[in-house]
């Protein structure tokens, strides 16, 4: 992928103007394109894709103008600049796309609700502020749920994203490994960072995170924390026990949303410990504002032979591990 820098110069020009109060007109740029935009002084620094980059530059170039004539930008201007200017990656991407289906334009490609199970999800999703998807690997449950979340930050619906897993499978060892905290918990969370670095810049992801619009942490460093405007994703639910179930559902506050995925047949948790996916199953459907999705291997998306692959190991008794 061709990515290109470029400067452009503000001048003289009135800079709380033009970046707006608390820089909400940089935010309304940020949250519609993926290039990464600085300030420095009185150059403004694009880094991106090529068609995307000269979006931005003749977006910029309307902001200019107007606050030179008006003296005054406000974010509602900014979102009617960038409505009329267009152009850009996501523009050549809606061609043939069918709009219902499409959740996120990512970096290089569309991410869409495939097959009726995920247009299902993705309805579900949109209907339910707290979704249960479960079903097995390769399915998508987790691929969409955090390209769904990284669509609600887009569309600043929400101002905070957090991704959360459980790290069972280091159980009480944790501490004994080497390395800091982040060392030690990533391999626990990669799979969710590398769903989010699909669909974000390198860049653009990088920064967010030390601006903590995203973090990825383990759900046992969750437990105290009230999240307002958050897209909240649990994924590997099945191994989080009932009492950390309880705990993350009762984070969620005003305005945030969830989405917590999990696979029944592949729970690490102690034969005598309950999972916390299987209790909220049985006593939170009904809830209004709760929905379930269920998945089965005649959905799973990865290559053609996973599915055979499931099946032969189902047949022979073998479940879990995937």
């Amino acid at each position: 992928m061709e990515i290109v820098e470029k400067k452009i110069k503000l001048g003289n020009l009135d800079l709380l103007a033009f970046l707006g109060f608390n820089d909400a007109n940089l935010s309304v740029l940020e949250s519609r394109f993926d290039t990464t935009i600085t300030v420095r002084g009185d150059m403004v620094l694009l880094r991106g894709e090529p068609a995307e980059t000269a979006a931005i530059e003749k977006i910029i170039n309307e902001m200019i103008y107007m606050v030179q004539r008006n003296g005054s930008l406000v974010p509602k201007d900014v979102e009617t600049i960038i409505d009329l200017v267009g152009g850009g990656r996501a523009d050549a991407q809606l061609q043939g796309q069918d709009l219902d289906e499409v959740i996120l334009f990512a970096k290089e490609n569309v991410v869409k609700a495939r097959g009726e199970k995920q247009k299902e999800y993705y309805r579900t999703v949109r209907e339910n502020d707290i979704v249960f998807a479960v079903g097995p690997a390769g399915t998508g449950k987790t691929y969409l749920a955090v390209a769904m979340a990284v669509a609600a930050y887009r569309n600043r619906e929400v101002t905070k994203l957090v991704l959360a897993r459980p790290a069972v499978e280091a159980g009480e060892s944790l501490g004994f490994l080497p390395g800091d905290l982040k060392e030690k918990i990533d391999p626990y969370l990669r799979p969710l960072y590398d769903a989010l670095d699909d669909m974000i810049p390198s860049e653009k992801l990088k920064s967010m995170m030390e601006k903590r619009g995203i973090e990825v942490v383990p759900l046992a460093y969750m437990r105290g924390r009230t999240l307002n405007n958050a897209y909240i994703i649990l994924d590997e639910a099945q191994n989080a026990t009932q009492m950390q179930m309880k705990m993350f559902l009762t984070r969620i506050g005003a305005n945030s949303r969830a989405i917590i995925t999990g696979d029944l047949t592949q729970i690490d948790l102690p034969k005598n410990v309950e999972s916390g996916l299987v209790q909220a199953e049985r006593i939170l459907r009904g809830i209004e504002g709760i929905g379930f999705v269920y998945f089965d291997k005649a959905d799973v998306l990865r290559h053609r032979l996973v599915k055979e692959i499931i099946k032969a190991y189902e047949d022979h008794g073998v479940t879990g591990g995937v």
